[in-house]
């Protein structure tokens, strides 16, 4: 019997999983007293159906992100919140006249019946005004949701299309913060800020209409004293939380960011000792955090009094001009009630705007950020003419293949090579030399500088992307996991297998007996497979890609990082998965490489040698050298 190293998945002791299950791990499956509790959550869960999102690699919107395109699509429903808005508006603002009314032919009249109708129709329009509001709240939410759901796949359907060097160059949790707290600050846009904003401009609207009806000449004064200092405080409040806001969400971004890489390297962290030190560099980012935040703060403390302070000083200059206007008898004692309080529901909507202006500018920072995002454009672009590459027999040609990373710098130079249908052919060489690159150019992660590289006479850039990778299976050094269960991993391809095929697949790669053992294919994986070893990671994706019964495999070093016995295991599992099909390995153990029909020997971007193991030997030149190297360190016992 053959037993794993580190996991012991493959002999008589129970795999890492197992082991975990036993300790009450975290990787070990939900706790026994957390179990029940799921559960019952579970069972008040609502059905959600399962929307079907059409997506392809070529159909994405190459517009400038903006708030207005965004919403114009929504634009009735929109109409729709608009007229709630205006009608729950009229009715909150009959209070003033009402109040005048009561006043004037109520108890200055001596009218009882004046006043209580007064007050029956205020109560009618307080309550009307609360179910308009009701009504509002519920159907924006509604749309705000809408929005949100529509914004999200958007943009997580054009991170799938970004290419691999998107994900190099871009940290993790930059991205993390574009899907998250930019996102979150639009929600609040759509369902907070929009509405209120119009709410209040509607309110502002029929104030000061309501102002001049009563008197042009209060209304003038009114205007005169409140609108100069309030615009140019707007402006500079403006022309200051712009910069702020855009540097909060940069410095979210960095804090997401060494939170997400934190977490990821935290076995190294611990084994270095470095936990103190990370503290200091995370206290050091959330400092930076903290700084933008009181920025912006500081703005606001000075604005949001400010606009405070012009409202009583309007009110004071209103209450004395008002008050000579009512000994004068031009105006009555009610209609001077109805215009202080008018006057005080202006200024609470001037309020509740510096309050969303906050809204707004960050929402106009993560517009901003997603604009961006959604405007980056991948680094491998499907033509639009592409065609569907038919079933092919695996024949791969590389023609003056030239390729760089960084313009300048070629990784590869003007590589020639021709890989016949179903022959294995392994690339070795020293670190650096381009193998992995090779690897890449023909899953089409990327596209050569010069040249071309064609499967069956097919050019890739001509196929399109779903049909060239459906019948190219790539087996990468460290094969990741999701977390879920062995069925879903092991069915990712091609997720309509059946679980005999499945099951056949676990059979042919040799890890059948160890999923039965672990619970058969309903079996716990988490995520990144942390709970199995190396070698069972290793062989539930050889698994997966026996399920996809791809004609061209690419193996990337997947056996660098395994034990002796893992690895011969796998070597096995290889012999069966490769049998009838093209395949390409990318070689680090010269045990696995002198297993192929032919060995491309990759130094300083070019293939320097090529040949069986036999005659590359025989030839005397660097495989040979390295070979000697490799018995002499007994790697051929």
């Amino acid at each position: 019997m053959f037993s794993m190293g580190g996991g012991g998945g493959f002999g008589g002791g129970p795999s890492s999983m197992q082991a975990n299950a036993a300790a009450g791990l975290p990787h070990a499956d939900v706790p026994g007293e957390l179990r029940h509790k799921v559960e019952k959550v579970l069972e008040h869960e609502p059905e959600h159906e399962v929307a079907e999102v059409e997506w392809h690699h070529d159909l994405w919107d190459r517009q400038p992100f903006s708030l207005r395109r965004f919403l114009w699509p929504h634009r009735l429903r929109l109409l729709g919140a608009i007229g709630l808005v205006l009608i729950e508006t009229i009715a909150l603002q009959l209070g003033p006249v009402l109040t005048q009314i009561g006043i004037d032919d109520g108890v200055r009249a001596g009218d009882k019946s004046v006043l209580v109708a007064t007050a029956a129709v205020y109560l009618g329009a307080v309550l009307v005004a609360a179910i308009l509001g009701w009504a509002r709240v519920s159907y924006t939410g509604r749309l705000g949701e809408r929005l949100n759901e529509t914004l999200r796949i958007r943009v997580f359907g054009h991170m799938q299309r970004q290419g691999i060097s998107y994900y190099t160059d871009e940290k993790a949790g930059v991205l993390l913060t574009r899907m998250t707290s930019d996102i979150e600050a639009l929600a609040m846009l759509f369902q907070e800020g929009i509405v209120n904003l119009l709410v209040q401009v509607f309110t502002l609207l029929v104030i000061t209409v309501a102002l001049f009806l009563y008197d042009p000449l209060l209304a003038a004064v009114t205007l005169g004293v409140a609108l100069p200092p309030t615009l140019i405080s707007s402006l500079w409040f403006r022309k200051v939380s712009s910069v702020g806001y855009l540097r909060v969400r940069n410095r979210i971004a960095d804090l997401l960011s060494d939170l997400q890489e934190s977490l990821a390297g935290i076995r190294v962290i611990a084994a270095h000792n470095r936990r103190s030190v990370n503290l200091q560099r995370h206290r050091e980012v959330v400092g930076r955090h903290r700084d933008a935040n009181i920025h912006t703060a500081r703005a606001n403390s000075l604005y949001a009094p400010g606009t405070e302070m012009i409202g009583i000083a309007t009110q004071a200059t209103l209450l004395g001009i008002g008050g000579a206007m009512v000994a004068n008898g031009r105006i009555s004692v009610g209609e001077m009630a109805a215009f202080l309080l008018f006057l005080t529901s202006f200024f609470a909507p001037v309020q509740t705007l510096v309050q969303l202006y906050n809204s707004y500018q960050q929402g106009g920072a993560a517009i901003v950020k997603l604009r961006d995002l959604l405007g980056t454009e991948p680094a491998v672009v499907q033509a639009p003419d592409a065609v569907d590459l038919p079933p092919i027999t695996g024949a791969i040609e590389l023609h003056g293949v030239t390729f760089s990373y960084q313009p300048g710098r070629p990784v590869l130079h003007d590589v020639d090579l021709r890989i016949e249908p179903g022959e294995t052919v392994a690339f070795v060489g020293e670190t650096g030399a381009g193998k992995s690159t090779i690897a890449r150019l023909l899953t089409r992660f990327y596209d050569p500088d010069e040249g071309t590289l064609t499967i069956d006479g097919h050019d890739l850039r001509s196929v399109s992307l779903t049909s060239l990778r459906s019948q190219l299976g790539v087996v990468p050094q460290e094969p990741f996991l999701f977390a879920g269960v062995v069925r879903d991993n092991v069915a990712f391809a091609r997720p309509s297998a059946s679980d005999d095929e499945l099951m056949e697949a676990l059979t042919a790669v040799g890890i059948d007996d160890l999923v039965e053992r672990l619970g058969g294919l309903d079996a716990p994986v988490h995520e990144r497979g942390a709970s199995l070893s190396a070698g069972e990671r290793q062989l539930l994706a050889l698994a997966r890609a026996f399920v996809a019964k791809p004609r061209v495999l690419i193996l990337d070093e997947a056996t660098s990082n395994l034990d002796l016995n893992s690895e011969s295991r796998v070597e096995r599992a290889l012999d069966v998965v490769l049998e009838g099909r093209t395949a390409v390995i990318i070689a680090h153990r010269l045990a696995t490489a002198r297993r192929a029909d032919r060995i491309a020997v990759v130094h300083d971007g070019r293939i320097a040698e090529l040949g069986s193991h036999e005659e590359l030997v025989a030839f005397e030149g660097r495989y040979a050298a390295m070979y000697a190297s490799w018995v002499a360190h007994g790697g051929a016992r």
